[in-house]
């Protein structure tokens, strides 16, 4: 097993304070013998998460994902202590026994971001939101509690779609800019526009009743979630989920009004329902 640097952890908090605020606060709040590897495993995330900002085509983007699959696989190039994500999250996953194919099957589904093709149904909206947002959230109840893991995966499924839809949301100026839709076609479609309609912008009545389906979905979820009865030792790995219902309930309201007004709440607010939810016991 390779032995974590003392400076790795720290590199890892600093880079995830800077580019996954919400996940910084939340790892803040997990107890301190796991928070090393929660910490990993939300750089690792980080780190795919950005990549389409750091590249302006497709392909080098692919190469940045290769990189990781490579590690994931054994095929590591160079020394990965130059890494300390990598080193921290190859830590992680002998330290807890973490499922290598989960996290190379987070990097297929991140390569979805690289390309401006749009989401086609519901059911590969919720598919990528599984194989991303909701499978972190189970990686991380692994690493805090093994044995109350699998009582909690149909709620990390449910939470992990409403946290990435509510993603969505705080991210779609972006997205529009650059000619992504993430809103599923079928929604789309139902309110009477199609892609190139969407990116547009003129139909701001249609636009409005798309992305108000499109955040009742992810309520849905979230609703889905907090019916479930969660131990309290994988509470932590579900408190970014939590913020997840202003910005759900602010896009509803906004509708086509998104485009020009900020969904997010001040880091205050967010640090203070975390808390909250860990006091509660409940997200």
């Amino acid at each position: 097993m390779s032995e974590t640097k003392p400076g790795n952890q720290e590199i890892c908090l600093a880079m995830l304070r800077d580019n996954d605020r919400d996940r910084y606060l939340a790892s803040l709040l997990s107890p301190d013998d796991k928070r090393a590897a929660l910490v990993a495993l939300y750089a690792f995330n980080a780190e795919l998460a950005k990549v389409r900002d750091l590249v302006h085509e497709p392909l080098p983007g692919e190469v940045r994902m290769q990189y990781w699959r490579d590690l994931l696989e054994g095929s590591a190039h160079g020394s990965t202590e130059a890494n300390p994500v990598a080193a921290e999250l190859l830590t992680a996953i002998e330290a807890h026994r973490l499922p290598r194919q989960t996290l190379i099957n987070m990097i297929e589904a991140r390569i979805f971001d690289l390309y401006d093709d749009p989401m086609e149904s519901r059911s590969a909206l919720e598919g990528y939101a599984g194989e991303t947002a909701s499978a972190l959230i189970q990686l991380a109840s692994l690493v805090l509690s093994p044995e109350d893991a699998a009582k909690s995966a149909d709620a990390a499924g449910h939470a992990g779609v409403a946290q990435a839809i509510a993603g969505m949301l705080l991210l779609m100026p972006l997205h529009r800019h650059r000619g992504q839709v993430y809103i599923p076609l079928e929604i789309l479609s139902a309110t009477g526009l199609d892609r190139d309609s969407f990116l547009a912008g003129e139909d701001k009545a249609r636009i409005s009743a798309a992305i108000e389906a499109f955040a009742g979905l992810g309520r849905d979820h979230l609703a889905k979630a907090r019916a479930a009865t969660l131990p309290a030792s994988v509470l932590p790995a579900f408190l970014p989920a939590t913020i997840a219902e202003p910005v759900l309930k602010k896009a509803q309201k906004a509708g086509a009004g998104l485009f020009d007004q900020p969904l997010q709440s001040a880091q205050w607010r967010r640090q203070f329902a975390m808390t909250m939810a860990m006091m509660r016991k409940k997200i």
